[in-house]
């Protein structure tokens, strides 16, 4: 298991990756709200757990290793946002939580709330009890039916 911090640095050069097909030390900071030197800190301690490479002009790569840790943090944050926003939290807030809830949760809980995801999204007929739900929180009184 890996700290907080480190599996935000992964993430964020995961998803800097994707988006601007590169990670560059600036970048990184400017993401994660830390200063260039810190993140270059944070950046040579990933290299030693052989998680990033730095390659020439400053670019960042994920490891195998590294990578995965990354798309499973991803995955974590994806699937409890997803979850919050079944029940209505808003999107900055469910997504900001779940940055939050992504390092807490045992790996088993995360997996059964995918599965209620999948259960809930997949579902042929949305289940009565969101219908209910969302009366609830626009009213504050229980449905009738």
């Amino acid at each position: 298991m890996f700290t907080k911090r480190i599996e935000d640095y992964l993430e964020t050069i995961f998803n800097l990756t994707e988006t601007k097909g590169q990670a560059r030390i600036n970048d990184i900071a400017e993401n994660l709200h830390v200063r260039p030197p810190s993140a270059t800190e944070m950046i040579q301690k990933l290299a030693m757990k052989a998680l990033v490479n730095r390659e020439g002009y400053g670019t960042i790569h994920l490891t195998r290793n590294g990578e995965r840790i990354a798309k499973n943090v991803k995955k974590r944050r994806e699937v409890i946002a997803k979850l919050l926003r079944i029940i209505l939290v808003p999107e900055e807030v469910a997504y900001r939580d779940a940055c939050v809830m992504e390092h807490k949760l045992d790996s088993k809980t995360i997996e059964q709330l995918e599965k209620f995801v999948n259960f809930v999204n997949n579902a042929r007929v949305q289940p009565r009890w969101i219908k209910h739900f969302k009366e609830y929180c626009e009213t504050g009184k229980y449905p009738l039916k």
